[in-house]
């Protein structure tokens, strides 16, 4: 399984950006996804899943209203719409694979992980 992020960058507050995540080596329609984020110096935090089939969707507290996911199975790739950026979202964002299902928030519920993209957000 392989999974390639894309998408980040530098931009100001307030400003927006959307990540992609394009997945090979697995039946991604049958796959729920998601997206985590590592702040520097800080542990890593859950961002928001998309379930397999795209109907249910879920976020953290500090991202919910201001982020969307979204997918693709025609082309594999699951998105991270994220609108409102504060300098707080400055972190490498990751997407993931779960191992089931559903959506999680926990990080060992996902089998594969891509390698990140780093997001900037200036003040």
């Amino acid at each position: 399984v392989q999974l390639q992020a894309s998408g980040g960058g530098l931009v100001q507050a307030g400003g927006s950006l959307r990540l992609s995540c394009v997945a090979s080596g697995l039946t991604f329609s049958s796959v729920s996804m998601g997206w985590f984020r590592q702040p520097p110096g800080k542990e890593r935090e859950f961002v928001g899943a998309i379930m397999w089939s795209g109907v249910r969707t879920s976020y953290a507290d500090s991202v919910k209203g201001r982020f969307a996911i979204s997918r693709n199975d025609a082309k594999n790739t699951v998105y991270l719409q994220m609108n409102s950026l504060k300098p707080e979202d400055t972190a490498v964002y990751v997407c993931a694979a779960a191992r089931a299902g559903y959506t999680s928030r926990l990080a060992d519920d996902y089998a594969s992980w891509g390698q990140g993209t780093l997001v900037t957000v200036s003040s």
